[in-house]
């Protein structure tokens, strides 16, 4: 029997060589080369996406809205840019049991009541997704169902039923006769993610890939698999808790960062209206070290409470950061240092964003240093004080963007100061609503210490 052919194929970008060799030759990351088998192709399976047209001027083309449909559930449209798209391709990744199949479960026993709806599963049986879909109190009388993990029965059926949507409940477990690798390896997802892109696109069928992720948290795979599909949405969230956010990371159709929230519960998922008293701890008297931000996730201003413990360190001094960026945390200690006088090189310093957020945008700056340094006065913030902003390395409070929005939403929570940038400050003044704006570091101490 003749020795099989093998190649090495990048697992970030799908460049393939004819040996291992420490640097991929085509994005340049490094130890990203895997084993896989060469494949003989005998037949044309890789067409054109879109039909072959003339070319044509750009001004000359008809640009039309994409039309969109609802998943019947207000966060997961959110998340989605405002509901799936006839013809796109989802593929939605997050740690094991973190609710990926609940959540998609219910969007289709939603869907199934108005239009046709297929639930592809390669990891459980028909019983237990059956057994999911009871206990969840769903009804799913019009939801079909296939337990199949073989690429060309999957799409025979999808060209015979032609449904709406489609969700394929994993990718990883797909495998196509035309490979003779194993389920699961970069060909095979490649491939069996190419094809249901085609046929997604060729027939106007929306499908949802579910997709494994790594223990870094990374969707598993080739990272081809991201840019073939139009939209990447991530679950996040502690198993341990009941809150779950999903974010998306692409959307050829949409905004990206946008952010819905749920919450499990013992019949699945449900969308929070009010995310921020998520974010917001309860506390029973004015405490140090905790100061209120007003983020933005996409188009949603959400309040999170960002908590701060400065503490005397025994030995070299730790800088902790959990939601945060750590090695901003070491910057603006610098800063704070150096602009505001207030030294901590000997003290411990541990932040926290409160609720498992992430906050990724440089507008928490501010409320960071004020929950610092009021945990090392050991003196609580005024109540009601609401910050956001960012800062620079020269000390200066630099605008954050959709300042008005942010203002809002903290006046209808019943907050009444805001310490914000002075190039934020509104024109109009809110109603009930203090704003105390600030050019720069050492000025936001000083009001604070003025407030007491």
């Amino acid at each position: 029997m003749a020795k099989s052919k093998t190649i090495y194929s990048c697992t970030e970008c799908g460049a393939t060589s004819p040996k291992w060799q420490g640097q991929c030759p085509g994005c340049g990351v490094w130890n990203t080369l895997v084993e896989t088998v060469a494949e003989k192709s005998t037949n044309p399976r890789f067409e054109s996406l879109a039909p072959v047209a003339r070319l044509q001027r750009l001004a000359e083309i008809e640009a039309r809205e994409t039309d969109r449909f609802s998943t019947g559930i207000g966060e997961f449209d959110r998340a989605l840019g405002g509901g799936l798209v006839p013809g796109g391709v989802v593929l939605i990744g997050g740690d094991p049991g973190i609710g990926k199949s609940t959540l998609l479960l219910q969007a289709l026993a939603q869907i199934s009541t108005t239009q046709k709806a297929i639930y592809v599963s390669g990891e459980e049986s028909g019983e237990q997704v059956a057994l999911r879909a009871r206990r969840l109190n769903l009804d799913a009388g019009q939801l079909q169902l296939m337990a199949e993990i073989n690429l060309e029965r999957i799409l025979a059926s999808l060209q015979a039923e032609r449904p709406q949507v489609a969700v394929i409940d994993s990718i990883q477990t797909l495998w196509s006769d035309q490979l003779s690798s194993a389920p699961g390896s970069v060909s095979q997802v490649r491939e069996c993610a190419a094809q249901l892109t085609r046929l997604a696109k060729q027939l106007g069928i929306t499908v949802i890939l579910v997709g494994h992720v790594t223990k870094e948290g990374a969707l598993a795979g080739p990272r081809v698999l991201e840019h073939i599909v139009d939209t990447v949405l991530y679950f996040e969230g502690d198993t341990h808790s009941s809150f779950r956010l999903v974010r998306a990371f692409k959307n050829r159709f949409g905004a990206v960062n946008e952010l819905g929230v749920f919450a499990m519960t013992e019949t699945g998922l449900k969308g929070v209206s009010n995310p921020s008293a998520l974010f917001l701890s309860q506390h029973g008297q004015e405490v140090a070290g905790s100061c209120v931000l007003v983020t933005q996730e996409g188009t949603r201003p959400l309040l999170v409470e960002i908590q701060a413990l400065v503490d005397s360190a025994h030995g070299n001094p730790r800088r902790l950061t959990v939601g945060l960026d750590a090695q901003r945390l070491a910057m603006l200690l610098a800063v704070l240092h150096r602009h505001a006088g207030i030294v901590c090189f000997d003290q411990d310093v541990f932040v926290n964003a409160v609720g498992g957020v992430k906050i990724g945008e440089p507008a928490g700056d501010l409320a960071v240093l004020l929950a610092i340094t009021s945990s090392l006065k050991n003196k609580p913030l005024p109540e009601k004080l609401i910050v956001f902003g960012e800062v620079g390395l020269a000390g200066e409070i630099r605008p954050a963007p959709r300042g008005q929005e942010r203002l809002r939403e903290a006046a209808k929570l019943g907050f009444t100061r805001a310490l914000i940038p002075e190039a934020n400050r509104p024109k109009q003044a809110i109603p009930g609503m203090e704003i105390i704006a600030v050019k720069r570091v050492e000025e936001a101490v000083t009001r604070i210490r003025e407030l007491d």
